[in-house]
């Protein structure tokens, strides 16, 4: 479970080094996180580790991600917000 200093930690990581990062994890982290299970929450937040340059190949579709429960939380992510 995540106690208001780790959701701080989260959203502060959701800030990213791209835009078009950041207008998929900000929206997601203030109206879908709560939503997920506390196993969902953790992929998330790891999820988050990972390089800018990755991320953005994964969400836009350039590269698929080999790691299956990023794969699942990136299909949630972008089925749940509007860009």
């Amino acid at each position: 479970m995540f106690d208001k200093k780790r959701y701080g930690r989260l959203k502060w990581a959701c800030r990213r080094g791209m835009l078009e990062l950041d207008v998929l994890f900000m929206p997601f982290a203030e109206t879908g996180f709560n939503e997920l299970s506390d196993h969902q929450q953790e992929v998330f937040e790891r999820l988050l580790t990972s390089d800018d340059p990755d991320l953005y190949a994964w969400f836009m579709g350039h590269q698929p991600c080999d790691d299956t429960e990023f794969s699942q939380m990136i299909k949630h992510i972008l089925s749940r917000v509007k860009v």
